[in-house]
């Protein structure tokens, strides 16, 4: 996918207010790690209707953080799980490294 996470559409959202900034990033770092374990335990166990609720509530951070292409592949990652499919895991789990990765950085 070669796409990196930015903070341009929260520097767009907080219109150069650091404080809401700052509040947003915490957010986002506070939920993320915890939603992904969620994810990770759903997916191990093979509960693909949970395992697509939990990447359904991630596809908004992968938004927030400027990933459009990513976006997309969890969407359609989202989609196959509602069909008992597994299909676009990998990626979806490199998008995962990606923004934990990313948060790091923060």
């Amino acid at each position: 996918m070669n796409e990196q996470p930015n903070l341009s559409y929260i520097n767009t959202l907080s219109g150069g207010n650091e404080a809401f900034k700052a509040k947003l990033i915490t957010i986002i770092k506070s939920e993320f790690p915890g939603e992904k374990d969620i994810y990770m335990k759903n997916i191990e166990a093979k509960n693909f209707k949970e395992s697509a609720e939990n990447v359904h509530k991630i596809k908004h951070k992968i938004s927030i953080l400027g990933l459009d292409k990513s976006y997309k592949a969890a969407d359609d990652f989202e989609n196959n799980l509602k069909e008992g499919s597994m299909v676009g895991k990998q990626d979806f789990d490199t998008i995962l490294k990606l923004i934990t990765d990313f948060l790091k950085t923060l």
